[in-house]
């Protein structure tokens, strides 16, 4: 399977995948790779990403965790069919499955407390705000639509198990309204993690634990720095890429 013309095919070495995406459409970047390595301890079962683009979230963790199945959803259909290439591409066919669909509708298609473990990677920008990019596909997943935050924790509560585990990625701009509507959801916040460019200067995503169904207190843990303050990317992100020599 090659990428089209409008297409590039680029290798993850460190979890041995080549990912087709677009080539001026939305491209992944380190966030997805950042959530894996957050929500990868010990995950195991089933699991579901929640507007899983072209798929890289799942195809990740299925290479890191061979016995779960996976399921990754995205409304986007040509994201979608994207996605369903790359699963293909990676002979993953039997153990993920792509959905096309809006979250918002995910409660008539799974029974409650489906999955083990829940991940999502939210466009962080509310409607009308930023710059509007002009490639194709690259706004609807910078900004909301159908679904905003508050919509993604509820389905993300609806379908984790009480035991299991739910894990996002997002802007330090949305960490307020997100602590917020998961007390609303009265789900816990057992780890927040947050993600900076460099060691002096200010948070650019954070990572989040959630937890329903039972009281957890928050551990704050050390903070991600994704480069040296001399240039290049710290030991931590190297060894999430696979480029650190051992």
């Amino acid at each position: 399977m090659s990428p089209r013309k409008d297409e590039t095919a680029d290798e993850l070495r460190a979890y041995d995948l080549r990912i087709i995406q677009s080539l001026d459409g939305y491209r992944f970047s380190l966030d997805p790779l950042l959530l894996c390595d957050f929500a990868g301890v010990g995950s195991k079962g089933r699991i579901i990403d929640l507007g899983t683009g072209c798929g890289v979230i799942p195809l990740i963790l299925a290479g890191k965790f061979p016995d779960a199945s996976l399921v990754g959803v995205e409304f986007q259909e040509g994201m979608a069919g994207l996605a369903a290439r790359n699963v293909a591409l990676n002979g993953f066919q039997d153990r993920i499955e792509v959905v096309c669909d809006d979250i918002l509708s995910l409660a008539r298609r799974f029974p409650v407390s489906s999955f083990d473990l829940v991940t999502a990677n939210p466009p962080y920008r509310k409607p009308g705000s930023g710059r509007i990019s002009p490639k194709a596909g690259r706004d609807l997943a910078r900004h909301e639509s159908t679904a905003g935050l508050a919509d993604f924790l509820a389905i993300a509560k609806y379908l984790v198990k009480p035991a299991g585990r739910i894990c996002f990625i997002s802007h330090p701009s949305r960490l307020a309204e997100f602590i917020h509507c998961a007390c609303e959801l009265k789900l816990s916040l057992p780890r927040l993690r947050m993600v900076h460019g460099t060691a002096s200067t200010a948070a650019t995503m954070f990572l989040a634990q959630l937890a329903k169904g039972r009281k957890a207190d928050t551990l704050v843990e050390p903070p991600l720095f994704v480069h040296k303050e001399q240039g290049g990317y710290t030991d931590e992100v190297e060894r999430i890429l696979g480029t650190r020599e051992m």
